[in-house]
């Protein structure tokens, strides 16, 4: 029997899943452990990843189907919205302008948008589609447990804690563009699940340097 892309996506996040132990810095923010400078080093390298990934996901917007086009541009339009909502938690961590200005990315930080933009020149857009959504299934998971931690440990506002709300917060229609998408490679036959899934292993490996180089 043929699989349906709702069978490819399960079976594809399960294989992709990261060990729930390898996070060396979400069960420190769920402790209150981590100090406020690896926080604000959190801030100052996702200042660098959104508009990266953002401007990713509309290239691949202008190279997909329709279907796939309609799920990079939803991705591109909350990159913007998370964007907005990075400032406050920038400045609850004590992160100013001059600070922001003199900052120097870490290379281990920056290697996961790094690859995103090669997905966006190389990768077939409904492949990246897959491989994407596998990976933000663990994001949006380390996003809550972050948010969580903020509140009850650093005394930190919604608004300080909005952009990682936003991202945790389940996107239904997002999750339905995306099973468009992967249904579509698959009736056209332009989706390689082979491909897809390295792509989501490399995605999930750079996700797991970014943590430990902020570690």
């Amino acid at each position: 029997m043929t699989a349906t892309a709702g069978d490819l996506l399960r079976t594809t996040i399960g294989a992709l899943a990261p060990d729930p132990t390898a996070n060396p810095v979400v069960p420190l923010v769920e402790r209150g452990e981590a100090p406020i400078r690896t926080l604000a080093s959190l801030a100052l390298e996702q200042r660098w990843v959104i508009p990266a990934d953002r401007r990713s996901f509309a290239h691949l917007a202008q190279r997909a189907d329709p279907a796939a086009a309609a799920f990079f541009t939803t991705l591109a339009t909350g990159e913007e919205l998370a964007e907005a909502h990075l400032e406050a938690f920038a400045r609850a961590c004590g992160v100013t302008e001059d600070r922001s200005r003199a900052y120097v990315p870490l290379a281990g930080c920056q290697a996961y948008p790094a690859y995103v933009s090669w997905l966006a020149l190389n990768a077939a857009p409904a492949d990246a589609v897959l491989a994407l959504t596998a990976n933000f299934s663990a994001w949006g998971g380390y996003c809550a447990r972050i948010a969580e931690g903020l509140r009850t440990h650093y005394g930190f506002t919604d608004e300080s804690c909005a952009f990682f709300d936003f991202f945790a917060e389940p996107s239904p229609d997002l999750d339905d563009q995306g099973t468009a998408a992967v249904q579509a490679g698959l009736d056209t036959g332009t989706l390689n699940a082979n491909s897809a899934h390295t792509y989501g292993t490399l995605l999930q490996r750079y996700e797991s340097m970014f943590w430990a180089t902020l570690s």
